[in-house]
Formats: structure tokens, sequence, C-alpha cells
């Protein structure tokens, strides 16, 4: 006979939640090369939790990136979704995520397929008019390339503009949840 798993201790799952919240919120503010020890900080955890949680900063970026594409998973997955709405949520990630942006641009080929993948999936489902899933994948990273701004209301502008450009029509620019 067989002893059941162990079940995860509610107190490590709160404390991943807070450390993926404060990743998500320092990786916004600050980048890819963060120090962790401002995630721990935010969160309210010492850094051995932090460690516990997320063995390096790749690991806790992807916690994150897991987060953003789930996002758009969800969105994707409505009954009434459409294409601009699950673009709208993109572009919020886009304009409200350095980290984001940095995995999308440079984050090497395995996070760039990782997040390609599943977005790809997101998208097969939904009408698409004219474009091929491969289209809107090239049109999101070419926007990618193109948000900057010193606001997030600067870098709206200039991907909306990118967008209009490329004749997307995208959804409101909102968080998935």
């Amino acid at each position: 006979m067989t002893s059941p798993a162990n079940p995860t201790r509610s107190d490590a799952v709160r404390n991943r939640d807070l450390l993926v919240t404060a990743a998500r919120e320092v990786l916004a503010e600050q980048g890819l090369d963060a120090p962790m020890s401002a995630v721990a900080k935010r969160a309210g955890v010492g850094q051995g939790t932090l460690y516990r949680h997320f063995p390096d900063r790749l690991a806790l970026a992807t916690a994150v990136l897991e987060e953003n594409v789930r996002d758009i998973e969800q969105v994707a997955a409505r009954p009434e979704a459409t294409l601009a709405d699950v673009l709208g949520v993109v572009t919020w990630q886009m304009i409200h995520s350095t980290a984001f942006l940095g995995i999308i641009r440079y984050g090497g080929e395995e996070s760039s397929l990782f997040l390609a993948d599943r977005v790809r999936t997101a998208v097969d489902g939904l009408p698409k008019g004219a474009y091929s899933t491969d289209d809107l994948m090239l049109a999101v990273a070419m926007v990618s390339g193109g948000v900057h701004g010193p606001t997030p209301e600067a870098r709206e502008t200039t991907a909306r503009r990118a967008w209009g450009l490329l004749g997307i029509e995208i959804g409101s620019v909102a968080p998935g949840v």
C-alpha cells in the first residue's frame, strides 16, 4: 500500500502566489534585470523562500510569463471572444510588462517558442479573417518591437498606431482577468 503524496502546504502556495505577484510588478517596473531581492522584499518573504520556489531569475520570469499566457488563453476560450479581444490583452501585457516585452524580444529560443506555441494555440480557434495564425504571430512580434514610451499611455498610443498601420483591429487594451 502506498501513502498519498504530501499535499502542498497552504503557506507555501500563498508564498508562491505572493512572489509571482511581486515579480510581475517588479519586472514590469525594472525589467528582466531587476534584483531578485527586490521581488522577495515586495512579496514580504525572505530570500530563502524566494529561492526555494524559484532557483533563478529565468524560473521566476517564466512563472510570470505563464500567468500572462494563461490570461491570453482564458480570454480566447470565452465563447464570445474575438481576435480583437485577445490582441487587446496581448497589447496590455506589452504596455505594462517590461519583462513580457523582454521575453518576446530577447528571451531566447525556448522562451519565445513557449510563448509562440501557447499564444498560437489560443489564436487558432478564433475567426481571423484574412490573417493566418503565422501572420498574426509575426504582427505581435512587430508591434512588440515598436512599443516604447515613458508612460503606459504613450506606449498604448504607439501600440495602437502600430496595429493600425498593420490594418489589424484590437479590442479594449486591458488585462485578461
